[in-house]
Order: C-alpha cells, then sequence, then structure tokens
C-alpha cells in the first residue's frame, strides 16, 4: 500500500509523484538502505541536536506531542517528525516549531530523491531521510522522532547514541502482523512478545529506556526488559521507577518518580481520554530520565495546558461537515486496532452514531466490538485513496454511504453524539472537509 500524497504546490507535488513511485522489494528488511542515502547526503542524522525517539503500537504520537509541547514551554526550539500526515505531508517535518514551508520541501526531497538513484528506497525512507537532511540545516535544541513501524528495522532507527536524549515505548498491542510477526529465527515467538522486541529495538547503549513496564503483559516487559541489559540501556519502567495517574478522574494529573521521591502535581492534559494521561506520564519520564535538557515543573504543565494533536478524539469545530447535522457533536480519531478501540470506547459511557472507515488489512470489528450496544447506527464509508473494507465486514447492522457528507446527512436527527473512525487517512480527509487543516 502506498501512502498516498498530494499538494497544492507544483514543486511539492512533483516530488511527491516522484515519491508514489517508490517501491520496497518484497522481503526486504534492515537499515543499510537508509544508511546508504543519508551517507549520500553526508550524514545528517549525526548532526542533530538531543533527540527524543518514541516507538509504540498505540500512543507514540501523543508522546511525541507531549514531549513537543513541554520542551517548547522551557523555550527550546524543536524539530518534529511524525507520521502518518494527515492532510498535508508537510506535517511530518516541522522545523524548530514550525511545518516545513513548501518552497524547502520541494528543494529537499528533489535533494534526496535525486541522491537516492539506484538504491531503490521506499516512501517511508525518502521522507525520514529528507527531515533529518532538514533538521540539520535548521538550528534548534532538540528533536523528536516518532517511529514509522515497529522499530528494530525502522527508518529512523539508524539515530545512534550521540544524538539521542531518551528513547520511550508506548503502549503495545498487535498490529502490523504482516511485518512484525514474519517467521524469522533467534526472535520471540509468542505475539506480543515479539511486538515488543521489535519495538524495543530502538533501545541504544547507554540511552535511557522508558516504558510502561508493570502496564504491559508480562511476556511484552521481559522482551524489553532482557533487550534493555543486553544493550546496557538505563531502564526506567511504570511501577518501580515512575508512576502517574489522573486525580481519581479529578482536573489534574500526579506523577511521581518513586527512585528520587519527586512529586508532581500537574494539571489534566488538553488531549481528550484517559489514556492520554499514561502517554503525557511517559512524556515527562522520559523529560526526567535524561540530563541533557532540563525542563521545570512550569514548562511540564504549561505543556499539558498547550498540546495538541489533531485527530485523537478531537471534537471538530463549526464548519462545512458539522453545519450537516447543527444539533449534534462531532468527534474524530484515527484509531484503528483493538487497543484503540479499548482507549475509544473508555471515552464514550453514551449512546452515539458511528461512521467507519478502515482499510482492508485491519480488524473490522476492532472498534465495534469494544463500544458494543452503544452505538445506535453504524455507517460504513471508503477510506479516500485506500483499499478499504465493504459494508459487509462490519455485520448485518451497517449500511454504506458514498463519503462523509452523504454518511452525515444519512443520520437520524437526535441528541447523540457523532464519532468518525477507523482510520488516520480517514480522519485527515474530515478535517480537510470541515476546514481544519492541522498547522
Amino acid at each position: 500500500m502506498k501512502d498516498f500524497a498530494t499538494s497544492t504546490d507544483p514543486g511539492v507535488q512533483a516530488q511527491l509523484d516522484r515519491l508514489a513511485q517508490l517501491s520496497v522489494p518484497d522481503g526486504r528488511l534492515g537499515l543499510e538502505t537508509e544508511r546508504a542515502l543519508l551517507a549520500r547526503l553526508g550524514d545528517p542524522h549525526k548532526r542533530l541536536p538531543p533527540t527524543f525517539h518514541v516507538a509504540g503500537t498505540n500512543g507514540k504520537g501523543s508522546t511525541c506531542a507531549f514531549l513537543r509541547a513541554m520542551l517548547e514551554a522551557e523555550g527550546y526550539r524543536v524539530h518534529t517528525t511524525t507520521s502518518p500526515h494527515l492532510v498535508r505531508y508537510n506535517e511530518r517535518i516541522r522545523l524548530a516549531g514550525t511545518l516545513i514551508s513548501d518552497e524547502e520541501l520541494a528543494a529537499t526531497l528533489t535533494e534526496v530523491l535525486d541522491a537516492s538513484e539506484g538504491l531503490n528506497p521506499s516512501f517511508f525512507e525518502v521522507t525520514i531521510a529528507a527531515a533529518f537532511l532538514a533538521f540539520s540545516r535548521t538550528a534548534a535544541d532538540a528533536c523528536v522522532v516518532e517511529v514509522g513501524l515497529g522499530g528494530r528495522f525502522d527508518a529512523t532507527n539508524v539515530l545512534e547514541p550521540e544524538v539521542l536524549a531518551a528513547c520511550g515505548i508506548a503502549a503495545l498491542g498487535i498490529d502490523h502482523e504482516r511485518f512484525l510477526l514474519a517467521p524469522e529465527e533467534g526472535v520471540p515467538e509468542e505475539p506480543i512478545a515479539r511486538i515488543a522486541f521489535e519495538k524495543a529495538g530502538i533501545t541504544k547503549p547507554g540511552v535511557p529506556l522508558v516504558t510502561f513496564g508493570e502496564g504491559y503483559p508480562e511476556p511484552a516487559r521481559s522482551a524489553i526488559i532482557a533487550t534493555a541489559k543486553r544493550l546496557q540501556s538505563p531502564l526506567r519502567e511504570f511501577g518501580p521507577d515512575w508512576y502517574c495517574d489522573d486525580f481519581n478522574a479529578g482536573p489534574g494529573m500526579l506523577f511521581y518518580r518513586e527512585r528520587y521521591w519527586e512529586e508532581l502535581s500537574l494539571p489534566a492534559p488538553s488531549i481528550t481520554g484517559e489514556h492520554q494521561y499514561f502517554n503525557a506520564g511517559l512524556a515527562i519520564a522520559m523529560l526526567r530520565s535524561q540530563d541533557r535538557l532540563g525542563v521545570d515543573e512550569a514548562a511540564l504543565a504549561k505543556g499539558l495546558r498547550s498540546v495538541q494533536w489533531p485527530a485523537r478524539l478531537q471534537r471538530l469545530s463549526a464548519g462545512p461537515l458539522t453545519a450537516l447535522v447543527p444539533n449534534q457533536q462531532i468527534t474524530v480519531d484515527g484509531g484503528h486496532n483493538p487497543s484503540a478501540g479499548a482507549a475509544i470506547s473508555k471515552a464514550f459511557d453514551s449512546p452515539l452514531h458511528l461512521i467507519i472507515g478502515m482499510l482492508d488489512n485491519k480488524h473490522p470489528r476492532a472498534l465495534i466490538e469494544p463500544l458494543g450496544d452503544r452505538i445506535r447506527s453504524l455507517t460504513v464509508v471508503p477510506v479516500p485513496h485506500h483499499d478499504s473494507h465493504q459494508v459487509e465486514a462490519f455485520g448485518p447492522d451497517a449500511h454504506a454511504a458514498a463519503n462523509v457528507e452523504e454518511a452525515l446527512l444519512g443520520l437520524p436527527s437526535d441528541d447523540y453524539p457523532i464519532l468518525i473512525a477507523g482510520s488516520l487517512y480517514l480522519a485527515g480527509e474530515v478535517l480537510r472537509l470541515n476546514g481544519e487543516v492541522p498547522d
């Protein structure tokens, strides 16, 4: 599956058209192509400011958003690369706090694609090379880098200990089985342990590794501990080393570092969802586990209040889509696997209308089953430019609509909220249609 991208800028679109032609030979794994490409570009990944590297099945993007918000609240200039984009490819590369401009993006992609001749890199390998090249040419104090898929063989995993401030692993679940559970000798056989092993592949000698520890299934936790021990990485786990909670669902959160006798009373995260308390805690623990950049309690609090992460239980503002259902609240989320379904379910304790679109390589009932009998209507829409499940995959109560607008117009006029979910690509289309392009 290609990661389609378009731009209104002709210079950027010309390079995105070149990107769209790239493919990865079946069975190719490893970092050799990414390293060869970066070598042709002068190894920009070796000239980055202190970098925070985050892996995980769910929550890694939110953790990156918290890291960026807290670092910026301290006054630091922060580069960020996350994926996928929601509306514009530019969202993948943020330079010192600002999305990369069309002019610089076109020039950078041109340089990287020209340098890649004969290497046959993937879409993502080119994207990460472009991000690191742009990062190396703009002054900043920190970098935040989100893993794309897995960890061990992800293109971002060329980062070396010299530039890394801390690594983190967010929530784990079964996803991307074709890639992350491919047969291989010498790796854990149990699926969740194998997933953890792949995510822990970002661990580097001497670099603090911060994880959810006791929050993982025991086989996953054991796989991560084994990797940290083997690479002599200082391990900081939820439970024995750090802890956070939500003031018993009150208006704030507590963060503890038991080893260092630190307790912080902080405001609640501005991103909706109980799981975001823990993603915020992971970000704080990463910052507290390294000594490259200082971040005080006031900056942590400011970051929690100011953080933004689009399409994660995001309530739509007034716009063309909300105008179609003026008396109903619309929430959009990009969650698409069972772990995300469980998190979304906790955020809705009342009946709702669900509009869903899911890629055909995802489990079609990953969101439906956790929501159970709260679903008052189920409308299936296609995910634009991607192969997605048809209505039959969602059971006899589902019905189809040609697009999101048609789905909204077909809902009954009642007081039930509306959830649009199942894919970040669908979420991006919703934001575009409602005029809420991330900036």
